[in-house]
């Protein structure tokens, strides 16, 4: 059997009449940027996640710069991220010219640790950007509890997590602002680059919609000097047929994270845990090994897609090389990027595909 780590083609035949029928549809309008089908978009998401605002812009990163500089964070300015997520987080804080300050991550959630914030603030701590990573929330009402204490601004990064909720309250309006990825293998996956950016802040919305668009709301109405980061109505369409089905694949990966859970639960492998009071919206189903890199060679070798988010933490890449961090600064995530290991998911992966997954990993530990 051959187990795919994602496949998107599954899902594009599951809801093809309506994927092919938005296409064509765009294609015989010939209105490739801008238009009704990016403002029903952004009104569409702005129903579905509760949050006033949607600016959609060029893609995930571009979501979180455009972020920053709405919030004014530049030269000077500190921001404190996890010590593990995708890059884009805490690229964005150097491209605007601030510096990233790394926290460890929580030992059971793999989010930034709030018990941990407050010895890493300094007087140039301009905002946190709490990552909702693999799809599960940051403990959220700790770190907008700290950042109001030291009034700091809060950016959440959802991209893995859509439509994923804390006591009732989905992610992306807990912070100032937040910021969102639809990049193609997302649990919501545009067919190309998208992202957005998303606040219940009327001038916060005003300045991201201006800044993603060459600091116009309407054509040659520069008020300040912005950027080229649009959603194009290509992908903007796409979303929107794609939306309606989003709550139910969301679903169907946590139905499938709780069967692995249950067929993994007599093993030696450390499966991922769930906050309390949360919804996880599973983007990633990570399951810890110290035979990471045997056991993710072995499934390759028996038809098994597997892959590693993330194989060395953001502290520890050359491009940060340059701060001189050390593994003790970060004992969790410096033991966990040897440890951690994804495994195949997404909405259509049967019950025979989990099967045969884990029958293998059991198999490799005997």
């Amino acid at each position: 059997m051959q187990v795919p780590f994602v496949d998107l083609k599954a899902q594009y035949q599951s809801i093809k009449k309506e994927i092919d029928s938005t296409i064509q549809t765009i294609i015989e309008q010939a209105t490739f940027i801008g238009g009704e089908p990016v403002k029903l978009f952004e009104r569409q998401f702005s129903e579905w996640t509760g949050i006033k605002h949607i600016i959609s812009c060029a893609n995930g990163t571009d979501a979180i710069e455009i972020a920053l500089q709405v919030l004014g964070i530049g030269k000077s300015d500190e921001v404190l991220v996890p010590a593990i997520s995708w890059i884009s987080t805490s690229e964005a804080v150097s491209n605007v010219g601030a510096k990233p300050i790394f926290i460890d991550i929580d030992k059971d959630f793999y989010t930034l640790n709030p018990e941990l914030i407050k010895e890493k603030i300094t007087p140039h701590t301009k905002a946190i950007i709490p990552v909702h990573l693999y799809g599960q929330m940051a403990d959220m009402p700790q770190i907008v509890e700290i950042a109001k204490k030291y009034q700091l601004k809060v950016i959440e990064d959802c991209a893995q997590a859509h439509g994923a909720n804390l006591q009732g309250k989905q992610a992306g309006s807990w912070g100032d602002i937040a910021t969102f990825s639809f990049y193609p293998g997302k649990n919501l996956g545009a067919y190309g680059d998208a992202g957005a950016i998303a606040t219940n802040d009327d001038a916060l919305a005003e300045k991201a919609r201006r800044i993603c668009n060459h600091g116009q709301l309407s054509k040659h109405d520069h008020q300040i000097e912005g950027r080229n980061s649009r959603l194009d109505t290509l992908q903007a369409a796409i979303l929107s047929a794609k939306l309606p089905y989003l709550t139910t694949w969301n679903d169907q990966r946590l139905n499938h994270a709780i069967y692995y859970n249950e067929l993994l639960k007599n093993s030696a492998i450390h499966t991922p845990a769930i906050r309390p009071n949360s919804n996880h919206v599973f983007h990633l189903y990570v399951i810890r090994t110290k035979q990471r890199n045997e056991l993710m060679q072995f499934l390759k070798k028996e038809g098994i897609q597997t892959a590693i988010h993330y194989p060395t933490a953001l502290p520890f890449l050359p491009c940060y090389a340059h701060y001189k961090h050390r593994a003790s600064e970060f004992p969790i995530a410096s033991q966990y990027q040897h440890e951690i290991l994804s495994l195949p998911m997404y909405a259509e992966l049967t019950k025979d595909m989990q099967n045969y997954v884990v029958e293998k990993v059991m198999s490799y530990e005997l």
